[in-house]
């Protein structure tokens, strides 16, 4: 119903997303927002719609994945990224309708006539450094098999991303195949085993590229194999255009939001610096050239999943002080939320409703005097589900039409 309300005008749409923001009491009965000064927030508040969403659903803590679709209106039960892909957009790799994405373990085998034995599934949790070494000799020796493109990026300690990239787009149900990491140490890796006709091809490519590392690595010390899991293939989605007729461009820094901005179509700016000042005039420079704009900040998140809730007060209370250079671009409609809370006396995502401020000419206000989770409850947009959060943005920059006669 939604697409076919769509109407298009000059309005301008802005979403501010405090990776994390919402909290829990950490001091004196006061959650982060409660404890920061934020008078230009305070003041915006004032004059807002204020309400809390539910990333996914009541009770359920979501990824950054699940999280960020919701707020971008994609159902995230519905629409659902492999872990694969989400490891390879954590890692700044592009990920296409021609791709396998696939998590994957540095790990110690040992030869037992001839066979392989898993003795470590993490390689002894080897030094990213390290990682980092042995991830660049395979880059260097195993650049294609078959005619199919072979991109590997190191994580932390153990882990890496790895994609498979063929000629041509794949069919659905090609990343259907059977994790090659038994779970245990003492046994055998897995066969690549594919679940349907349409993954066969795959799960030869995917064999063929483990023995050749298994023979590439046989003289390191630890990390001498690989174990894949979570294969998986870029979902099938209308682009962020197609559904809500905005041209929608993402400010992020970190790779995984970037990732995800890109997998429903949004342009991924590229921009010198990582401060929230450098987004902010990255912003500006862009405000004539799109009608929708994601801006991504990420160390809410960050101090919040560390336990350390002076830092989060620190990065909101900064937010609050640039905030000013946003009011003085008059977007249509700004919305400041997060993708999930991440309450630093969790150190972790959690399951509560997130804050959300909707600032447009079109709001009630005056029922909240700050931004806060207390002070959202009181708002009127009540407690709703986040997919449903394009649809007030939409509305209150009037590009929706009347629904029925």
């Amino acid at each position: 119903m939604l697409e076919k309300l769509v109407q298009k005008n000059n309005s301008k749409l802005l979403l501010v997303v405090l990776d994390g923001v919402g909290g829990l009491p950490v001091k004196d009965g006061k959650t982060e927002l409660e404890l920061a000064h934020t008078p230009n927030l305070d003041s915006l508040a004032k004059e807002s719609a204020l309400g809390l969403h539910i990333p996914v659903d009541y009770g359920i803590t979501p990824g950054s994945g699940p999280g960020h679709l919701g707020i971008f209106g994609y159902d995230p039960l519905e629409y659902q990224i492999g872990r694969g892909i989400l490891e390879a957009l954590g890692l700044g790799i592009e990920v296409k309708d021609t791709d396998i994405a696939i998590r994957g373990n540095y790990a110690t085998v040992e030869y037992v006539d001839g066979k392989p034995i898993v003795k470590d599934r993490r390689a002894g949790r080897i030094a990213t450094e390290e990682n980092r070494r042995i991830t660049q000799r395979i880059k260097e020796n195993i650049k294609e098999i078959d005619g199919v493109e072979v991109i590997i990026e190191p994580g932390m300690e153990h882990r890496f991303a790895l994609v498979l990239r063929f000629p041509h787009p794949l069919p659905e149900g090609s990343d259907q195949i059977k994790d090659t990491d038994p779970q245990k140490e003492g046994k055998e890796p897995l066969k690549p085993i594919a679940l349907n006709a349409n993954a066969q091809r795959v799960a030869e490519v995917v064999e063929k590229f483990v023995d050749k590392v298994g023979e590439l690595l046989k003289d390191e010390p630890k990390a001498n194999y690989v174990l894949l899991r979570g294969f998986s293939q870029k979902p099938k989605m209308k682009s962020f255009e197609e559904r809500f007729g905005l041209k929608a461009c993402a400010i992020a820094v970190y790779p995984m939001y970037r990732g995800l901005a890109s997998l429903v179509g949004m342009d991924v700016i590229n921009f010198e610096g990582s401060s929230i000042e450098d987004e902010i005039e990255t912003l500006r420079s862009l405000w004539n050239d799109y009608d929708f704009f994601f801006l991504h900040i990420k160390k809410t998140d960050s101090y919040g999943e560390d336990g350390n809730w002076e830092g989060k007060v620190k990065v909101i209370e900064e937010f609050d002080k640039n905030l000013p250079k946003i009011l003085e671009l008059k977007p249509s409609v700004l919305v400041i939320t997060g993708d999930h809370s991440t309450p630093s006396v969790l150190k972790g995502h959690s399951w509560h409703p997130v804050p959300v401020l909707l600032k447009s000419d079109y709001v009630l206000g005056g029922t909240s005097q700050r931004f806060t989770e207390r002070e959202c409850l009181k708002g009127e947009l009540g407690i709703f589900p986040a997919k449903k959060l394009i649809n007030l943005m939409l509305a209150h920059s009037l590009r929706l039409a009347k629904y029925g006669a």
